[in-house]
């Protein structure tokens, strides 16, 4: 047995022999960004060996400066003695310091504003299932003597236009203590399950009828995002946002469902989305209005078929297996509790309904709140995060499938790609003379990687300038200090000499990650293909383009177009929605309407699964060059170094 020290946690554990440093780190509770879950293949859990040594296997994802400096891949190095290895800023900053569509700024509080009125232009009344009511109730006598709850009941019943209502066991347990204490003056929280009937679900001794709050979460397989809504003015009161702590099982919902199917990998994700992740956010939103957590009565979740088995503990392995079926795709309200969320123990949990394993409440909630389902015109959406999901259709029809991106539009499978975070390189430029590029980073910080956003820009560049070709092959012909080729003949283009920012490592892009990106993109550009075809329309058809999700709202349309991710039209018809998953939780916290709709949406969506289309592969493998292999679908992009 050996000890294992963290830096600079100062984190120590024991570790056997043999025992992987990515192991003895989850033991530790470090976390490590590691979007193949171990096996090797991203190259992120990078470690710098400070004493001591491990047994490792040569990667090309160590490069030999790397080496010489005592950087290891955590999962690929076995513990052989003591040893104290220090964990990159790169790491820890990567899961709290990433940046979500949270919807602050005023571009996006237009975009709340949007979403709001076209509800209520589509008849959509913001009518919350979650009431108060105060009671100053008759005292009991000789005669008048019926009980507690029947004295409530009668006055409740009286008073709104409900004809039955009950409770559970532990506001039984409350009531008469609560009556007692403010001579039979109360605050009751009741919850319409349907036109008929509420159930109380708090009484409080004095008047609280003034406060009644709501949280709405986007569950993302990247990141989660929460609003804190008071419910009788639908006013956004605080919101936070965070990366999904069940990244250190793996960036994919894939990794994770085999991870799930491992002794304690169900409990361990569970754990990691309500204990490290959603519990934490509503904590913030707490702390920063003053209110306690018996204040929230109510939550709306929407997020992935996987991400809401995993929530939910659900054993999820058989939404990966053929013929795909989920445990469930929609549930009724559940008690907070029971799931160990911090709210008032008694407080709801609603999850907006899913339409197949692939395509989740998350996307649900994305046609809720674009307001696809009430238009005439032809719409796409598609929603870009770790997975890819796309919609088409109008008031009439919806249509759907999801491809597998992978995790690449957020950083993931890219050597130096990273999360939106401070110090994410986001835009990017490149002289066509000199080849040199000029950055743009999240919040101006140093350079740390290149997110969703930029790897766009920088591809869509790249292409134009003549420094990789259709394939993403570099031109070994080009003059420039920015191009080299490491020991396997691997080539990089650099865009952060470390030297020049004083920061870590250089950051580059090289051809495995080109390979890995445009890959993720011809999935998404094939899918559009095929459902388009499976309608016998063509891009003609379309008259707008929502794009949602966590690519980001400084994702180029332009650029988009240039490597093929989107398909060829005018940029007039492209609009960004942001995180249209988190707004129609929101929509759907505000009001029961909304949740009618949002499960007539699931329950009219026809769904089109990929694998079993013979058209697919095809479309696929024309989508895999920059744009495409048939250059007349872009006919703004076939000479490339003419796109401005």
């Amino acid at each position: 047995m050996f000890k294992v020290k963290f830096i600079p946690e100062n984190t120590v554990v024991i570790a056997k022999l043999g025992e992987t440093l990515f192991d003895a780190a989850r033991k530790a509770g470090i976390f490590l960004d590691a979007p193949c879950n171990g096996l090797g293949s991203c190259g992120k859990c990078k470690l710098k060996v400070l004493k001591g040594s491990v047994n490792f296997r040569k990667s090309h994802h160590i490069t030999e400066s790397e080496l010489a400096q005592g950087f290891v891949l955590a999962c690929n190095s076995k513990i052989n003695g003591d040893i104290t290895v220090e964990v990159p800023a790169i790491q820890t900053s990567a899961l709290s310091g990433m940046k979500v569509e949270d919807l602050a700024g005023t571009k996006d509080q237009q975009i709340i504003d949007t979403v709001i009125n076209l509800a209520a232009e589509n008849h959509i009344l913001f009518n919350s299932p979650m009431q108060k009511a105060y009671m100053e109730l008759d005292l009991p006598s000789l005669d008048d003597c019926i009980s507690d709850w029947d004295r409530i009941k009668r006055h409740l019943l009286k008073n709104i236009s409900y004809s039955e209502a009950l409770c559970r066991l532990p506001i039984l347990k409350k009531i008469p203590h609560v009556l007692r204490e403010n001579d039979f003056h109360a605050t009751v929280t009741y919850f319409a399950e349907n036109s008929e009937r509420i159930r109380v679900i708090n009484i409080e001794p004095d008047d609280t009828s003034d406060r009644l709050y709501g949280a709405a979460i986007d569950v993302g397989t990247t990141s989660v995002a929460a609003f804190l809504v008071d419910l009788y003015n639908g006013k956004i009161i605080a919101k936070a946002s965070a990366g999904n702590a069940q990244i250190k099982y793996g960036a994919d919902v894939i990794n994770r469902i085999i991870h799930a199917t491992k002794k304690n990998g169900l409990q361990e994700l569970t754990h990691a989305i309500i204990k490290e992740t959603i519990n934490p956010l509503l904590k913030k939103m707490r702390q920063e209005t003053h209110i306690s957590k018996d204040d929230i009565s109510v939550m709306v979740a929407s997020g992935n078929t996987t991400m809401m088995h995993l929530m939910l503990g659900v054993y999820p392995d058989y939404l990966r297996k053929e013929p795909y079926i989920p445990a469930f795709l929609s549930s009724e309200y559940l008690k907070a509790a029971d799931l160990g969320l911090e709210a008032y123990s008694e407080s709801l949990l609603y999850i907006l309904p899913s339409v197949s394993s692939y395509v989740g409440g998350d996307i649900t909630a994305g046609i809720l709140a674009s307001g696809l389902w009430s238009e005439d015109q032809n719409i796409l959406f598609m929603d870009l995060g770790t997975n890819g999901e796309i919609v088409f259709g109008n008031k009439d029809f919806l249509l759907t499938c999801a491809c597998s991106a992978g995790p690449a539009f957020e950083g993931g499978e890219i050597s130096s790609g990273m999360r939106a975070a401070p110090g994410a390189i986001e835009n990017v430029r490149i002289d066509r003379k000199t080849f040199e590029p000029t950055i743009d980073t999240i919040d101006n910080q140093l350079p740390l990687g290149l997110c969703g956003s930029g790897i766009i820009d920088a591809i869509a560049e790249m292409f134009r300038a003549g420094i990789i070709d259709s394939r993403g092959r570099l031109n070994r012909n080009l003059k420039t200090r920015r191009i080299r080729f490491d020991e396997y003949g691997i080539g990089e283009y650099v865009f952060a000499f470390r030297g020049e920012y004083y920061i870590p490592k250089d950051i580059t892009i090289t051809e495995i990650d080109l390979e890995n990106f445009i890959r993720a993109k011809g999935a998404v550009y094939a899918a559009v293909a095929v459902l388009l075809n499976s309608m016998g329309m063509d891009y003609s058809g379309i008259d707008k383009i929502y794009i949602a999700g966590g690519i980001g709202t400084n994702i180029s349309m332009n650029n988009s177009i240039t490597i093929g991710l989107f398909p060829d039209l005018p940029v007039e018809k492209f609009k960004y929605l942001g995180n249209s998953s988190l707004m129609g939780s929101y929509l759907t916290l505000r009001s029961t309407d909304a949740r009618k709709k949002a499960e007539d949406i699931a329950s009219h969506m026809t769904y089109l699964e990929l694998s079993t289309d013979s058209s697919y592969m095809g479309e696929f493998i024309s989508a895999c060059f920059l744009p495409h292999t048939e250059i007349e679908r872009f006919p703004t992009v076939k000479d490339p170094r003419k796109i401005i």
